[in-house]
């Protein structure tokens, strides 16, 4: 049963080299050993092409995933370098591209012309990276013919040349040959070793196909080549680290510098200041430009008498209840910018509006105002603070462009996510390098103050309050909605007897109580939100031995083309 598995596996094979279209008459290797750590290959081959080719392709594998004489996994990239095919055309593997792939090809031959019958090539390189070391021994590991050759070999034969004055004997050598794992020693080469050279002929009634590997395995004393360790082993493998934390720690010093506001001292405020609109304060809040600080200008004009709000019942069964603003005043020419472009979009068709009409359409009317309302915003800020912003960003931008191929080519794909994801990061955090002058500080702190109050103010204070400003909770409660505290400070004054604003109506008129008006008009802000910058959606779219056949270092194979 043994021995039809295998017929068939050698028809299998023989087919798979019928379809190449060559076979490999003779095949020899010379390898000459350093001490200095690296070792020269010459591959010769002569082959017959029974179909019309080009020339053949040499694929030989750099990197590798092994256990170490200590039972641990490690990852090792030898290198490929000096390479010749004297007499012929061949392109090679860029270095950059051998890193990301893991192996180098040779495409040997003309594009332009086509080949056929006996042909004759020979391929030179040097290796480097390629010893095992260990504290008995150092290992010399390599596939003289590795498993991916789609070609028979009728013949091999092999000289490895020990560095100058190094004496050894065949102990010290083993070879192994067949299908990929076979730990069983050879015994299908003629093996000798003379004056510091181990030779090695296939007899006669040898074939390696497809699948099969010719692998040696050389035991060298220790201390016979020189180990090339990195200078820093570390930074071999997580360098990426320190880089890392050169991009947070530089980014952290000029965030401190340039972005973190000065500490400002908070004192309890009552009101907000001076002619400053919630959209302002929201912004001087956490230095951004929200939506919710624009829609907060609509209870501060119903309570500067510029419009009104009513509530509109549903009609259908499905529909949902609605909300119609009036406009009563034209907004003051002296009002900001930002406050002009929501003031007169909402009214642009008319002195009525609709919530529900304003869906997937003003939408670009809050993008623009929340634009000028960050320009209006500007004279509370450092002007070199902005420029800094926008170095920092470019400057960001170009060290990714350069660190991700360089990371790439010497960390893997692992550190190059993990820096591309810290440089995003870093570009989103640059957005907040913005720091407040001293009329801006001035402001926050005192923004600080009325938002504390907001949210610890205790009934007997905002008693007096109202007693020496009747409609301070109506002057007052756009910037609670600008602040996210609008239920909460609205809540307080349940108890004090204070009347609803009468610019909100209800659907069966005017509220009963500030608790209806609250929660009428909580739910009124969130979707009058949501509804103001909603848009259309896009469409998407889709020891001793201790090894085996192909178990050495120069994994991968062959082919014509």
């Amino acid at each position: 049963m043994k021995k039809l598995a295998y017929l068939l596996l050698a028809l299998l094979l023989g087919y798979n080299s019928v379809a190449q279209g060559f076979d490999v008459n003779n095949y020899q290797v010379e390898i000459y050993i350093n001490q200095e750590g690296y070792f020269d290959v010459v591959e010769t081959y002569d082959l017959t092409f029974t179909q019309l080719k080009h020339g053949i392709f040499r694929n030989i594998q750099t990197h590798y995933d092994l256990e170490n004489y200590k039972g641990e996994m490690e990852t090792r990239d030898i290198d490929i370098s000096n390479i010749e095919v004297p007499g012929h055309k061949f392109d090679a593997t860029p270095r950059f591209q051998r890193k990301l792939a893991g192996n180098v090809v040779l495409k040997i031959g003309d594009p332009d012309k086509t080949i056929t019958g006996p042909q004759h090539y020979e391929i030179k390189y040097r290796v480097k990276n390629a010893f095992l070391f260990e504290p008995s021994m150092i290992r010399f590991y390599w596939n003289l013919k590795p498993t991916q050759w789609a070609a028979p070999f009728e013949k091999i034969s092999f000289r490895i040349h020990l560095p100058e004055g190094m004496s050894m004997d065949l102990q010290d050598f083993h070879i192994y040959s067949g299908l990929a794992g076979n730990t069983e020693e050879s015994t299908d080469f003629e093996l000798t070793y003379n004056d510091g050279v181990f030779t090695g002929n296939s007899y006669r009634a040898f074939k390696s196909y497809n699948g099969d590997a010719v692998t040696v395995l050389l035991n060298l004393p220790p201390g016979s080549i020189k180990e090339t360790k990195p200078l820093w082993p570390f930074w071999t493998e997580y360098g990426w680290v320190f880089i890392v934390g050169l991009l947070v720690g530089g980014f952290y010093m000029l965030f401190r510098k340039f972005g973190k506001d000065d500490e400002v001292t908070t004192v309890i405020s009552y009101y907000p200041p001076e002619k400053m609109d919630p959209a302002m304060a929201g912004f001087l809040i956490n230095d951004r430009e929200d939506t919710s600080d624009l829609i907060s200008l609509i209870p501060y004009w119903g309570a500067m008498g510029l419009l009104k709000m009513e509530e509109i019942k549903k009609t259908g069964w499905f529909s949902k209840n609605d909300t119609k603003i009036i406009k009563l005043k034209p907004i003051p020419s002296d009002a900001p910018n930002y406050q002009k472009k929501i003031f007169n979009g909402l009214f642009s068709g008319g002195s009525k509006v609709l919530i529900s009409s304003l869906k997937n359409s003003f939408y670009t009317t809050m993008t623009k105002a929340k634009a000028q309302l960050k320009v209006a915003a500007q004279p509370y800020y450092e002007p070199r603070s902005k420029a800094i912003k926008k170095q920092t960003g470019c400057f960001m931008v170009i060290i990714a462009v350069l660190l991700v191929p360089f990371i790439l080519f010497i960390w893997g794909v692992m550190a190059t996510i993990i820096v591309t994801l810290v440089c995003a990061v870093l570009l989103i955090l640059n957005t907040y390098m913005i720091k407040k002058n001293t009329r801006g500080n001035a402001a926050f702190a005192e923004l600080k103050g009325f938002k504390k109050f907001i949210k610890t103010a205790e009934e007997n204070k905002l008693k007096m309050l109202l007693s020496e400003t009747p409609l301070y909770f109506e002057s007052t409660m756009a910037y609670a909605l600008t602040f996210g505290s609008f239920d909460s400070w609205a809540k307080k004054f349940d108890d004090l007897n204070v009347p609803p604003p009468n610019w909100y109506s209800g659907i069966d008129g005017s509220h009963s109580s500030l608790s209806n008006f609250s929660n009428s008009f909580s739910s009124t802000m969130a979707s009058t939100s949501s509804t103001m910058v909603s848009s259309p959606s896009s469409s998407s779219s889709s020891s001793g031995g201790g090894g085996s056949s192909g178990g050495g270092f120069s994994g991968g194979g062959g082919g014509s083309w």
